[in-house]
Formats: structure tokens, C-alpha cells, sequence
């Protein structure tokens, strides 16, 4: 699997419904993507986790049948820098097809969120920001599990 990460200059120097358009933008660029109108659709909701700074440290994710893409958002000192931004374009859009969002979200809040995105979507969901992305679950790309047998991996 691919992975990509982006790290998307936030607040102050962009108010947290620009972020989101920018991570949307990011995303979903077509206009006509239906992606885009469901990314749109949880506009309110996502505003609120990046003004929360829920994704300083922790990542939206993007999952499923083409690259993982991670993205980050920078704050205050290194928001107002830009130093570590990289707000590049996709090479593909990582919505299109069979794909999922998981949005990191601070554990007082994480059931009211997981309510309200459950109205808006069945691909965009929340988990608790101290949850590794790695235990989250990917049905839509395997059910296979994969080993690796380090001994013949390393021998030269």
C-alpha cells in the first residue's frame, strides 16, 4: 500500500472552513466529483475538529481501493512558517472509486461526532485521535491478511 501524507497550513493564517475547503480542494478537485458534495456536506462538522486542533498530531485518512493519503494540518508558529507545508496535488484522487475517511476526533467528543457523521455519510467516519491508523479497519481494500517472513526478507 501507498502511503501519502500532506500537511495543510491551518490557523491562524486560515480560518478552519478554509482548511477544510483546502483539504476538499486537495481531495475531491473536480467540481462535479460526487465525493466533493459528500466532503462538502460535513463542512460544519470538520471545521469544528480542525479548530479543535484534532489534526496537529494526528491524521484525516483516506482509504481504500488506491493510495492512502494522510493529511495534517499546521498551526500557529509553523501554520504562520509554512516551513513543513506541502499542500502539493494528488496524482490521483484518492475519493474516487470505493474509498473512506477516518477523522481523528479528542475522546470527549468522539460520540456526538460519530453520531452527526453517521447522518451525513457512510463513508466518513471519526475515531479517537490517540488511535493508530494502522488498527483501523480496511474492508474495502482486503479481507487477506499479509505476513512477512522477516528471516528470508533480510538474508542477502
Amino acid at each position: 500500500m501507498t502511503v501519502v501524507a500532506r500537511r495543510i497550513i491551518s490557523e491562524p493564517v486560515r480560518l478552519a472552513t478554509v482548511t477544510w475547503i483546502t483539504i476538499v480542494d486537495l481531495l475531491a478537485p473536480e467540481a462535479d466529483n460526487k465525493a466533493r458534495a459528500e466532503l462538502l456536506s460535513i463542512k460544519g462538522i470538520a471545521s469544528l475538529l480542525i479548530a479543535s486542533e484534532a489534526m496537529k498530531d494526528a491524521p484525516i485518512v483516506v482509504y481504500g481501493a488506491g493510495t492512502r493519503v494522510r493529511v495534517y494540518c499546521l498551526y500557529g508558529d509553523d501554520a504562520l512558517t509554512g516551513e513543513n507545508a506541502n499542500e502539493d496535488k494528488l496524482i490521483s484522487s484518492p475519493v474516487d472509486g470505493d474509498w473512506k475517511m477516518s477523522l481523528p476526533v479528542s475522546e470527549s467528543d468522539l460520540e456526538w461526532v460519530q453520531a452527526a457523521l453517521k447522518e451525513k455519510s457512510t463513508r466518513i467516519t471519526a475515531r479517537d485521535l490517540n488511535t493508530e491508523v494502522e488498527e483501523m479497519s480496511e474492508e474495502s481494500t482486503s479481507s487477506k491478511s499479509v505476513s512477512i517472513n522477516r528471516e528470508a526478507f533480510f538474508r542477502s
